[in-house]
């Protein structure tokens, strides 16, 4: 039980401390007018209170990753809770601050556009790509995931409650953001944070031993699966998600102050990991071994084991309404992440939306699309959700080190994560069955080479001679 405090107090720590530190590199302006003061449309440009702000942030990051992720990084023993505790402070809240903050910087601007301008015209296509194709694997998933545990809690048929959740995406998609997300979020919010700590209480009260093994350096997979670098795959959001990224201009366009975003991105990033720690405590604590953790998730999905785990601890009424939270998170990530690609195909092409036809015209072949990758096996998805998700990451990192160094700031903040992603990276694109299938000892020892080797180009890139040579940024 102390273990688990005390990698709850270090992320809240960390946020006042190493949060505070991240802000000052950046560079914050209380004078700099916003994107939602000067490009106000009614539709994706408002301006919102910061506690609403936040809790949409929350909400749009925090989808099935930080419970499903953590159940299935669970089974690699008590070495999950420490990658949530480092990985959130210094790689995951420090990504999603730069890209609220930088899309903040540039007019509200989508990821790759944010990138393009840092990385040039190249990294701007990849963005895209790797963008709509990942927002489209986290909108499938999270209308799956969600359809299932309604469908464990309530019997209706998963093909109805799937064509409900599309209808749901499809009207939040395309309405303004205050008509739907901003009004039903901080309900949602409310049950999240039932639902989580809910969880975590039935545990002490039930009589758990909370975190009976503290033995981290077994890797207590029952399929013997790596940690490296499979637990830094899936275990992402809790950690750090190149999905936020894409989340994180949504908010930039509706925050009032440049001083707001410590609270609403690294913040949000924060309250995630807490999540995170407790869906691995209960993955740790509530059966007896990984075997039986396993069996379970095997049976079906981690959706299982949070039907499992909330009826059993918060009993009926309640286990009902903690897994309304859970089914409520993917919801309120899958509806913002389809959001997010209209807006992505809306900069690319250059297609304004403050007029329904306009959104209509983008919406229809994107849900189209979706509807097809739904019929692809859940577990297929997942993986490749997996790697496109911390590539976007690594990306991210790397654009945001390129912006510190072209402003001779402190990039360690962002390159030293970003060096990290990239290994992990590597090693699981050339290890994996999905991708080269070689060696894992070769397969390691590469991403080591190839991730010093980038970290080395990207030192000889930013020498004085660059930085004196700053790339122009739109509106920095």
């Amino acid at each position: 039980m102390l273990f688990f405090l005390g990698c709850v107090a270090l992320l809240i720590i960390g946020y006042f401390t190493y949060g505070v530190f991240v802000e000052k590199v950046f560079g914050i302006d209380a004078n700099r007018p916003t994107p939602c003061q000067t490009m106000e449309d009614g539709v994706d440009y408002m301006s919102m209170p910061t506690w609403k702000v936040f809790f949409i942030q929350l909400l749009d990051i925090a989808g099935l990753g930080p419970i499903f992720g953590p159940i299935l990084g669970a089974l690699y023993g008590p070495s999950a809770l420490i990658w949530i505790v480092i990985g959130c402070i210094f790689a995951g809240a420090v990504h999603d601050y730069f890209s609220g903050m930088l899309s903040v910087r540039q007019g509200g601007q989508s990821i790759p556009e944010v990138v393009g301008d840092l990385m040039g015209t190249p990294a701007r296509q990849v963005m895209r790509v790797f963008s709509v194709i990942l927002l489209l694997l986290v909108g499938v998933v999270f209308i799956l995931g969600p359809a299932k545990l309604l469908n464990n809690l309530t019997g209706v048929n998963v093909q109805l409650l799937i064509g409900a959740i599309f209808l749901y995406y499809f009207t939040a998609t395309i309405l303004p953001i205050d008509k739907i997300i901003g009004r039903l979020y901080p309900v949602f919010g409310a049950l999240l944070i039932f639902m989580t700590f809910g969880v975590m209480a039935g545990l002490i009260f039930h009589g758990y031993e909370i975190l009976p093994s503290l033995d981290f350096f077994t890797n207590t997979h029952p399929t013997d699966k790596p940690i490296w670098p499979l637990l830094f795959i899936t275990l992402s959001c809790g950690a750090i998600s190149g999905f936020h990224s894409t989340q994180s201009p949504l908010m930039a366009r509706c925050i009032r102050n440049e001083n707001k975003g410590r609270s609403v991105f690294y913040g949000s990033m924060i309250m995630e990991g807490i999540i995170a720690l407790i869906w691995t405590t209960v993955g740790l604590s509530f059966y007896n071994s990984p075997e039986a953790l396993n069996s379970v998730i095997a049976s079906g999905s981690p959706a299982s084991v949070v039907n499992q785990a909330c009826n059993t601890l918060l009993g009926p009424i309640g286990g009902f309404l903690a897994i309304m939270g859970v089914v409520i998170l993917p919801i309120s990530s899958g509806d913002t992440a389809f959001r997010s690609t209209r807006l992505i195909i809306a900069e690319t092409f250059k297609m304004d939306q403050s007029k329904a036809a306009k959104r209509l015209l983008i919406a229809i072949p994107l849900f189209i699309a979706a509807f097809m990758i739904t019929q692809v096996d859940f577990k297929i998805i997942w993986r490749y959700f997996g790697w496109s998700n911390q590539m976007l990451s690594m990306m991210v990192l790397w654009a945001s080190a390129i912006y510190l160094a072209k402003k001779g700031k402190i990039h360690w903040i962002c390159s030293i994560p970003a060096t990290f992603m990239t290994a992990v990276d590597v090693a699981f694109i050339l290890q994996a069955k999905i991708g080269f299938n070689l060696p894992a000892t070769f397969s390691n020892i590469a991403s080591l080479v190839i991730a010093a080797l980038v970290l080395g180009l990207f030192l000889a890139k930013t020498t004085k001679k660059d930085q004196d040579s700053v790339l122009t940024l739109p509106q920095t």
